[in-house]
């Protein structure tokens, strides 16, 4: 059996986060979970394949900081992966109530903090290469009413993407990014909620207009982003950086 190798998740409490979890627990992997809340961070942990091995640290990655703060108290010498998955949704209205800065310096900054504090950690890792995996959104690439700071911010992390894909290919960093479209999460659902609101029709009306744009006609499950992100940062995985994977049921194709 392989020696097992310590990976970040972020945004770990839950959705997509959890799922990408669940699935490296069980392929021998240490996990840090980052995020927000430590009371959803223990319920995954305790979801994951023995749990006593992975551990759990509290913060917002808006702060490095706290970033750097939390990643010294769980002593770690050195991180194989860094599967940058945390970020907020939602709408935002300029002037009234908006949310334009939350969100961006979450999702955007957030991720970039997030990355800066974990690269001591994943240049000291012995290993051929190591791995950032970014879960952006379909909506980097297609516009939203009133969601123009979500849409903003998940565009963002593309450059961000192909900017540190370069920077970091001296040090044997690969760097990739994942859009998924509709995935079977809170988020989603919360999403779907709001577009029913709108229209005043029901959310299983809502849900089928969305479907209008999606070949397939339904939602991933979050397993399969999980799965891919585990291909991602796999060993077998020596040659793909710099991109933007896709993995929407056909809604978009660029």
């Amino acid at each position: 059996m392989p020696t097992s190798k310590t990976v970040l998740v972020t945004g770990s409490g839950s959705g997509i986060g959890r799922a990408i979890s669940q699935h490296l627990s069980k392929n021998d992997y240490t996990l840090i979970l980052l995020g927000r809340n430590k009371d959803n961070l223990e319920e995954t942990r305790n979801s994951l394949e023995y749990p006593e091995k992975h551990q759990c640290v509290s913060c917002d990655i808006r702060f490095p900081k706290d970033i750097g703060e939390a990643l010294k108290k769980i002593k770690i010498s050195s991180i194989y992966a860094l599967v940058a998955n945390a970020g907020i949704g939602g709408e935002n209205c300029y002037l009234t109530n908006d949310r334009w800065h939350e969100i961006i310096d979450t999702n955007l900054t957030g991720t970039y903090n997030t990355i800066q504090e974990s690269l001591p950690y994943l240049k000291k890792n012995q290993s051929p290469f190591k791995k950032i995996v970014i879960i952006a959104s379909v909506l980097a690439r297609l516009g939203v009413p009133g969601y123009s700071a979500y849409c903003a911010s998940k565009a963002g992390l593309l450059g961000l993407n192909r900017s540190l894909a370069v920077e970091l290919a001296q040090d044997k960093i690969l760097v990739n990014a994942i859009c998924p479209g509709w995935v079977n999460t809170e988020m989603a659902h919360e999403g779907l909620r709001t577009f029913s609101e709108a229209l005043k029709i029901s959310k299983e009306e809502a849900f089928e207009q969305a479907m209008n744009d999606v070949p397939l006609r339904k939602m991933s499950e979050p397993d399969e982003i999980a799965q891919f992100t585990s291909f991602l940062i796999s060993d077998t995985q020596v040659s793909i950086t710099g991109q933007t994977l896709d993995i929407n049921n056909g809604a978009m194709m660029p």
